[in-house]
This record gives structure tokens, C-alpha cells and sequence, in this order.
């Protein structure tokens, strides 16, 4: 009865270990999960940054010159109101004398179709 008692006792240790066994199974599985977990993670993040930087050296290709093209036209712009400003400050008084001269010097003529009834 004693080889009994100890052949179960044995038993009872064997299935013991190899309840650690699988529990210590269970623990490195989930740890491999959550390290294959954070390198997907950090490889997609990493492949994210990369496309990104490739659209925004796309964009800036795209629009740059389009940017570029802005700016030319506003630096145009803001050339043609400077000299149309200072063609304005220069003509202003001899135009001014002009249409005074026009309008205030009166010649008073009978028009050419003018019959006088007699």
C-alpha cells in the first residue's frame, strides 16, 4: 500500500509540473504575443512615417510651383499698384490744369449752321 501511496504521490508531482510547465507555457506565449505586437505596431508606424514624408515631398513638388506661381502674381500685382500709384502722383496736377483750362477757357462761336432770320 505504500508503493501505492507513493506511486501516487508521484503522480500528484508529475501533474503538479506539468501544471507549472504549462502555466510557465502560457506566460512566455502571451509574452511572444505582446513583443510581436509592439514590433508590428512600431514597423507599421514606421512605414506610416515613411509614406507620409514620401506624399509631403509630393506635395510640396505639386504645389510648390504652384506656390511659386502665387507669389510671382502677388509680387506683379503689388509692382503694377506702386506704378500705377506714382504714374498718378505725377500726371495729377497737369492733368488737373488741363480739364481746368478746358472747362474755364470759354470761346463763345455761332455755329456754322446757324441762320440768322432777317
Amino acid at each position: 500500500m505504500t508503493s501505492q501511496s507513493q506511486g501516487i504521490q508521484q503522480l500528484l508531482q508529475a501533474e503538479k509540473r506539468a501544471k507549472d510547465k504549462l502555466e510557465e507555457a502560457k506566460k512566455r506565449k502571451g509574452k511572444r504575443l505582446k513583443q510581436a505586437k509592439e514590433e508590428a505596431t512600431a514597423e507599421i508606424d514606421h512605414y506610416r512615417l515613411q509614406r507620409e514624408k514620401e506624399f509631403r515631398n509630393k506635395q510640396t513638388t505639386v504645389m510648390g510651383s504652384q506656390g511659386n506661381l502665387s507669389a510671382k502674381i502677388e509680387e506683379q500685382t503689388t509692382e503694377n499698384i506702386q506704378n500705377l500709384t506714382s504714374s498718378y502722383h505725377k500726371n495729377m496736377e497737369s492733368m488737373m490744369k488741363k480739364l481746368l483750362n478746358t472747362i474755364c477757357d470759354i470761346n463763345p462761336e455761332i455755329h456754322p449752321n446757324f441762320r440768322h432770320a432777317v
